[in-house]
């Protein structure tokens, strides 16, 4: 993250609201639109505005839209807070910005393609899926199978979703504006 040159703060006001939205959406998309699989599994796109805020605004800002997106989503829903899902949801977000920010250069259809495995492969299908393994008391091998089919479509459905925003002249426009004032958006 860049200090904002006006403020010296490292985020600006503007990245705040935005961030806020992406964690009201994670909240809405997982913990409201999502399609249960059983007890455990289901199918749901809370982890795409995380990746968003990861890609459009760096590392830092995507963890900390996972970790509050995940907390306030679980005190909503009255659901118990499992710190292990918590961390894979900052993981999520913070491998999601790392991976985006190293590939630069490359074509922006693979860049996020790996962005977007990276990220689930270490936050959702290991962090989370362990987390999920000791909080059900069910070994983890099994588990982990059922959670890589579930993360292999949603991944497949997230990376052309964040392919078609990430190439809409609204999004290149904002996140312009986030760069002049200082912030660290970049998604060329």
């Amino acid at each position: 993250m860049q200090k904002n040159k006006q403020t010296g703060d490292v985020f600006s006001l503007q990245m705040l609201v935005c961030c806020a939205l992406l964690v009201a959406l994670s909240i809405v998309c997982g913990k409201f639109l999502q399609i249960p699989v059983g007890e455990m599994l289901r199918f749901s796109f809370e982890n795409l505005p995380i990746l968003l805020a990861g890609i459009l605004f760096g590392p830092l800002a995507g963890a900390l839209v996972g970790v509050v997106a995940d907390l306030l989503g679980c005190l909503a829903v009255g659901y118990v807070i499992n710190p292990l899902i918590t961390v894979g949801a900052a993981l999520i977000g913070c491998v999601g910005g790392c991976v985006y920010r190293w590939l630069r250069g490359m074509p922006t259809a693979g860049r996020i393609l790996l962005t977007v495995v990276a990220a689930h492969m270490i936050g959702s299908v290991l962090v989370k899926t362990f987390g999920l393994a000791q909080f059900y008391d069910i070994p983890f091998w099994l588990l982990l199978l059922w959670r890589l089919l579930n993360y292999t479509l949603v991944a497949g459905a997230e990376f052309f979703l964040l392919y078609m925003l990430l190439r809409n002249k609204g999004v290149r426009r904002m996140v312009d504006s986030f760069r002049r004032d200082g912030g660290n958006g970049d998604i060329s």
